[in-house]
């Protein structure tokens, strides 16, 4: 098959023309670029992310759906660290010669089936040959209201530090993965043990935070946002410098969820590695006033979602430390994910 054909095969009816229009597309799949209307009183954010294969993820490590389901959800996890509402996305993809058409329709059926549930329009992307491996890349368009972007340099001497949901169980399910070495084409949700598959599917099916990132921005009262890609402890260096800050977070009040302390324990390892230095949560962490703390998190509540706060914005020193439970203040290095 050609490359129009292949292309035809991946994306023909996928997503109706009235959703498409509804989205805001005037000319979608199918010509030289796209085209869409842009909402009235937005601005656009942009991003994009790119998975490669031995990088990102291995045979073992993934399937391929999900494959297409994680790199579409780390792109939208971009969009919901700045507040925004994700619209638009534009797929890359790059495979040797030779790959079976029907692992690259699953791929496909991954990226349909996240962008479908955050109601992104796959409106155009591009397909070659590569010498070896997979990559996808997946650039999203978003909007959100003019001027109402968060950014990760606002942070302020003062604020609370929070973050969403549970961390460390990506970097939990990689290694449970990776040491079990089963190619992924033999097992499926089924053949995890139940002790493992909240793990699994933590690094498997992230779940991008964009309800929250738009609780945070409606609010009015969210300064600095970052989602964790790389680990809590990168997430937390990149506000500090970004913002000309220093952070300390309370070992005591991280929360960590009970399957990851029971992995933890029985591979005698510390839970807390997992969340500073493991990455690929796709949760989001911020600061805020402290007297906001209390409603926001109430909020949170009302809308079935987590809020933790788990440390505070300091003038000095710069950086980040963890103060630990017995009160001894550790300086962390930044460091987590290394893409490279």
């Amino acid at each position: 098959m050609d490359e129009f054909a292949i292309i035809r095969r991946l994306t023909e009816g996928r997503q109706t023309p009235a959703f498409q229009k509804e989205r805001g597309i005037v000319t979608g799949i199918g010509d030289d670029a796209a085209v869409a209307n842009l909402t009235s009183g937005c601005q656009l954010v942009m991003t994009c992310d790119t998975m490669t294969e031995e990088i990102h993820f291995k045979k073992i490590t993934m399937r391929d759906t999900d494959i297409g389901y994680k790199a579409m959800a780390a792109a939208v996890s971009d969009i919901a660290a700045m507040g925004a509402i994700p619209r638009y996305a534009l797929i890359s993809l790059s495979f040797p010669k030779g790959t079976a058409l029907d692992k690259i329709e699953s791929i496909y059926k991954g990226l349909y089936e996240c962008a479908d549930r955050f109601r992104v329009v796959i409106a155009g992307g591009d397909t070659t040959s590569a010498v070896q491996g997979i990559t996808v890349a997946v650039t999203i368009i978003g909007e959100v209201e003019r001027g109402k972007a968060l950014l990760r340099s606002v942070a302020k001497p003062g604020d609370v530090l929070f973050a969403t949901g549970f961390l460390g169980l990506s970097a939990a399910g990689l290694q449970y993965l990776l040491d079990r070495g089963i190619p992924s084409g033999e097992w499926d949700e089924h053949s995890v043990t139940e002790a493992h598959s909240a793990l699994v599917r933590a690094h498997c099916r992230p779940d991008p935070q964009i309800e929250a990132g738009q609780l945070l921005q409606r609010s009015g009262i969210c300064h600095a946002l970052n989602d964790v890609s790389d680990g809590l402890a990168s997430e937390a260096w990149e506000i500090a410098e970004a913002s000309g800050v220093g952070i300390d977070l309370i070992e005591e009040r991280i929360p960590v969820a009970g399957e990851l302390l029971v992995y933890a324990q029985q591979r005698e390892l510390d839970a807390l590695d997992f969340i500073l230095y493991g990455g690929e949560d796709y949760q989001l962490v911020g600061t805020m006033r402290e007297e906001h703390a209390a409603a926001m998190q109430a909020k949170f509540r009302e809308a079935g979602l987590a809020l933790h706060i788990i440390g505070y914005v300091q003038t000095q020193p710069r950086g980040v430390r963890l103060v630990q439970s017995g009160g001894k203040v550790v300086s962390l290095e930044k460091k987590g994910y290394n893409h490279f």
